[in-house]
C-alpha cells in the first residue's frame, strides 16, 4: 500500500502564492477546472531520457485537450528544436489492454494514463521501443514506425531491448518471449506458463508492495537472462466482483493475504534462446522473498537479494550463473521490533565492489562493500533516499536525501574517496528528485516549491543548468495563471506529539476576517512505508478550491511515516492504528486552538490508509471531529497482503491481539459522528470486502453513516467526470454536516 492513491488520483502537497505578478482579477476555481484539462499545474514530461549519445532528450508528454493521454517527443540537445516522434492516436490500434496489463498500470499507478506510456532507447540511439495498446513498435528518429508485435487482446508485458541491442524480449501468455530486433519472429524461451505458472513477470506483491516490476533480467552481453518462475497455486483465490455499470465480471483472484501462503518462486538463467537453463539456488526455506536480481557489470555473476518472510533479514547472494550455486556475500538483519525497508539505492561496481544503502545506524546512508569491508559514505540524522548515478572514472555518487531539512529534499554528490565531504548540488528552498544517464555525466532535475510548480532541467554534473526542459513559468498562457490572485501562502510549522516528538504540519487559510471562525479540512494518511506529506513541493490546484470553498486546508506528519529514520518509523511496529491516531490527535488540538479555528467545525478526511486512519480516529475520538470520509480503507488487516502487512503487523496468528487491536471492525459502532464511505467497486488492492464488511457492521448495529461506491473503479477511483462527481460529494456530505451546520 502506497500513498499514490491518497487523494484519489490527486497528490496534495504544499502549494503558496507565486512570486511573480498575479493577474488583478481573481478567477474563481471550480471542480471541472481542477479535474479537467489543460493540467493546471502546467503540462509535465514523463519519462525524461537522454539518447545514448546525449544528442536527443526524450519525454512522454500529455496532450492539452486530453491530459491522461501521453505521446513521444524528442528535443535536439545542440538546437533546443523540438518534434513529436511518435503520435499515440496515429500509431496505435485502439485495442483494449490485457486484464494482465491493466492490473499492472494499477501497481504502477498509472491506471488512468493513455497512450505512451514508457518506452525504451535501443543501445545505439538510432531506434526507440514504444508499446501502445499491447503490442510494440520500434520509432525511427525519422518518426517512421514498424510494428513488431500484433496480438491484440493479448498483450506484450514488461517490453526491452537487451543491453547490446540484439533482441526485443516481452512477456506474452505468461511466457517470456525473445524476439531479433534485426528482424525474425518472436519466440518463446519459457514452456510451461499458464494456469497458475508465470514467467518473467513480477507476482502481485513484488509489484504492490516490494516495487520491483519486472522478473527477468538480461545479461550484459546479451547471452543469458535470469527469469523468475512463480507458482500461484499455493495462494488462496478471494472471488472478487468486479462490479462495473453495465454487468458484474467475477474473479478468482489469486490474492496472497496476511498470514496465508505467498507464491512458490524460482529462478532460473538460460541462454537467449531458452536453452541450457539453469535453476538458481535460493535456499533450503522456500517461504521467502526474491526481492531483487541484478547482473555485476561484467556478468560473471549474479547479485540475488533474498528476504526473509518476516522481513527482518536480507541476503545479499552472489551466483554462478553456470551453476546456480549461491553464497551469501553479507547479511542485512533489522531491530528486534523493526523490519527491513527494501532500496533501490545501491550499485555493483566494475572493480568488483557495491555501493549499498542500509538503514543500519537507523538512517539510511550510503556505504561501500568491498573485500569483505565496509566503508559508510555519509552519515548523520538525515536520510539518503535514492542513488542517481555513480561516475565510477572519477569514483563520484549523486543521491537524493534531505541532509538540508526534513521538508525538503535536494540532490547530494560525494567523493568514494573523501567518504561524508557531501556537495548539495540543487538551490535551497526546493523539493528536488533527479535521474541521471549511465555514465553519470549529466543530470535531469525535477523540482517544485512553494511558489513554483514542477520544473524539469537539464543540469552538469555541479548542479549548474544547462537548459530547460520545461520551465512551466506561471506567466499569461500558463493554464493556471488566472486563478494566481486567489492562490493562498501555505504555512508550515511543527507540534509535538505526546512523546515529544516533533511533528511537522502544513496550512493553507483563506483571507482571514477579524473575528471570523473557519471549518478545517484536515486531511491525512499516515500509514508506514511511503513518502511522507508535508513538503516544500507544489501541489496542484485542489487544496486552493478548498480553501476557496471555504475551509482551512492542515495535515501532518505522524510517527510511523517514512524519511524521518527508523526510530521514528517504529513506532507503528504491531501497533497500526495507534501512534498514528495519536498524532493526528495532537494535530486537531493544535488545529483547535487556532483563534480562527471553529472548534467545532473540523472535518477529517483520508484514502486508503487515510481512509483506514479516519475510521479508527473517529471510533476512538468521538465528538472531537466535525465528520468523517473514508475512501478505500483497509477495514481488517488479515484482508491485506503479505508483504505490506506482516512488515508491520507480523503474522495473524501469532500476533492475534495486534490485528484484533488494529481492525477498525470491531469499534465501528463506536463511531458516533457522521461519516461518508467511498469504495471503487472492482478494487482488487484493498479489496471492496473490506467495505462490505464494515457496512454490514455498522447496519447489524443500527450505526447510521453514509456511503457513495463506484462501479467499475478500481483503487483509483478518478478520471474525467468521475473525479468531479466524487469530490462534489464528499464536499456536498462536508457542507452539510460541518461547514454550513449551525
Amino acid at each position: 500500500m502506497r500513498a499514490s492513491w491518497a487523494f484519489a488520483g490527486v497528490m496534495l502537497a504544499c502549494a503558496a502564492v507565486p512570486a511573480m505578478a498575479a493577474d488583478p482579477v481573481a478567477t474563481p476555481l471550480t471542480l471541472k477546472a481542477v479535474f479537467g484539462s489543460p493540467d493546471l499545474s502546467g503540462v509535465q514530461p514523463r519519462g525524461v531520457k537522454l539518447s545514448p549519445d546525449g544528442t536527443l532528450l526524450t519525454s512522454l508528454r500529455p496532450r492539452a485537450e486530453e491530459k491522461e493521454r501521453f505521446d513521444l517527443w524528442a528535443r535536439d540537445t545542440r538546437t533546443g528544436q523540438e518534434r513529436m516522434l511518435v503520435d499515440s492516436k496515429k500509431v496505435g490500434s485502439g485495442a483494449e489492454l490485457s486484464e494482465a496489463e491493466k492490473m499492472q498500470r494499477e501497481r504502477a499507478r498509472i491506471a488512468g494514463s493513455k497512450g505512451i506510456v514508457t518506452y525504451d532507447w535501443a543501445p545505439d540511439g538510432k531506434t526507440i521501443l514504444v508499446p501502445i495498446d499491447g503490442d510494440l513498435y520500434l520509432a525511427g528518429l525519422d518518426g517512421s514506425t514498424r510494428r513488431l508485435t500484433n496480438a491484440p487482446g493479448d498483450g506484450a508485458l514488461n517490453p526491452v531491448i537487451s543491453p547490446k541491442g540484439g533482441f526485443v524480449s516481452f512477456v506474452r501468455g505468461q511466457n517470456l518471449f525473445v524476439q531479433p530486433l534485426g528482424g525474425g519472429d518472436a519466440r518463446p524461451v519459457s514452456s510451461d506458463g499458464g494456469g497458475t505458472v508465470h514467467w518473467g513477470e513480477a507476482e502481485f506483491v513484488a509489484q504492490e508492495e516490494m516495487d520491483r516490476r519486472t522478473g527477468y533480467w538480461w545479461s550484459p552481453a546479451d547471452s543469458h537472462i535470469a527469469v523468475e518462475r512463480f507458482d500461484e497455486a499455493p495462494v488462496g483465490i478471494v472471488t472478487r466482483a468486479a462490479i462495473g455499470a453495465n454487468g458484474t465480471k467475477v474473479y478468482g483472484q489469486r490474492y496472497a493475504a496476511a498470514g496465508t501462503p505467498n507464491v512458490a518462486v524460482a529462478l532460473y538463467v538460460m541462454k537467449a534462446d531458452g536453452s541450457g537453463k539453469v535453476k538458481v539456488d535460493l535456499g533450503s526455506n522456500p517461504d521467502i522473498y526474491l526481492a531483487r536480481v541484478d547482473w555485476t557489470p561484467d556478468g560473471s555473476a549474479l547479485l540475488v537479494q533474498r528476504e526473509s518472510r518476516d522481513q527482518k533479514t536480507l541476503d545479499m547472494l552472489k551466483v554462478d550463473p553456470a551453476t546456480g550455486k549461491a553464497t551469501v556475500l553479507f547479511t542485512e538483519k533489522s531491530g528486534e521490533r523493526s523490519w527491513l525497508n527494501l532500496s533501490d539505492a545501491y550499485r555493483p561496481m566494475k572493480d568488483g565492489s557495491l555501493i549499498w544503502r542500509s538503514e543500519r545506524t537507523g538512517f539510511g546512508h550510503l556505504y561501500r562493500f568491498a573485500a569483505g569491508k565496509w566503508t559508510a559514505l555519509t552519515k548523520g540524522d538525515w536520510v539518503v533516499q535514492a542513488l542517481l548515478g555513480v561516475d565510477e572514472a572519477k569514483g563520484r555518487l549523486f543521491f537524493t536525501g534531505n541532509k538540508d531539512g526534513v521538508l525538503e529534499q535536494h540532490l547530494y554528490s560525494v567523493d568514494i574517496a573523501h567518504p561524508n565531504q557531501i556537495t548539495r548540488l540543487t538551490e535551497a528552498g526546493w523539493w528536488n528528485n533527479g535521474t541521471m544517464d549511465d555514465a553519470a555525466t549529466r543530470m535531469i532535475v525535477s523540482r517544485s516549491s512553494p511558489t513554483q510548480p514542477t520544473q524539469v532541467y537539464l543540469a552538469d554534473v555541479d548542479g549548474k543548468r544547462l537548459s530547460w526542459i520545461n520551465e512551466n513559468a506561471v506567466k499569461p498562457g500558463h493554464p493556471y495563471y488566472p486563478y494566481l490572485a486567489s492562490h493562498q501562502q501555505t504555512k508550515f510549522g511543527t507540534i509535538k506529539a505526546d512523546d515529544g516528538t516533533e511533528l511537522y504540519y502544513e496550512m493553507i487559510t483563506p483571507p482571514l476576517e477579524p473575528g471570523k471562525k473557519y471549518p478545517v479540512f484536515f486531511q491525512h494518511y499516515g500509514g508506514p512505508g511511503t513518502g511522507q506529506q508535508v513538503t516544500r513541493g507544489w501541489g496542484g490546484a485542489l487544496p486552493q478550491y478548498l480553501v476557496q470553498h471555504g475551509y482551512i486546508y492542515f495535515q501532518i506528519d505522524n510517527r510511523g511515516s517514512y524519511n524521518r529514520g527508523k526510530a521514528f518509523e517504529d513506532h507503528i511496529y504491531r501497533a497500526m492504528g495507534t501512534v498514528e491516531v495519536a498524532d493526528q490527535l495532537a494535530g486537531a488540538k493544535f488545529i483547535k486552538s487556532q483563534p480562527f479555528v471553529d472548534p467545532a467545525k473540523v472535518a477529517i478526511y483520508g484514502w486508503s490508509y487515510g481512509g483506514y486512519m479516519t475510521l479508527k480516529m473517529l471510533e476512538a475520538n468521538q465528538g472531537v471531529y466535525a465528520a468523517g470520509v473514508s475512501g478505500a480503507p483497509v477495514t481488517q488487516w488479515e484482508q491485506y497482503d503479505t508483504h505490506y502487512t506482516e512488515r508491520y503487523m507480523g503474522s495473524p496468528v501469532a500476533d492475534k491481539q495486534a490485528y484484533l487491536a488494529s481492525d477498525a471492525l470491531g469499534k465501528a459502532p463506536d463511531i458516533k459522528d457522521p461519516l461518508l464511505l467511498i469504495h471503487g467497486m472492482a478494487d482488487d488492492n484493498v479489496v471492496f470486502t473490506n467495505s462490505t464488511a464494515f457496512a454490514a457492521r455498522m447496519q447489524a448495529t443500527a450505526t447510521p453513516f453514509e456511503m457513495m461506491f463506484y462501479p467499475g473503479y478500481t483503487h483509483r477511483v478518478g478520471g474525467p467526470g468521475i473525479s468531479e462527481h466524487l469530490w462534489g460529494t464528499i464536499l456536498t456530505f462536508l457542507d452539510r454536516n460541518v461547514k454550513d451546520k449551525k
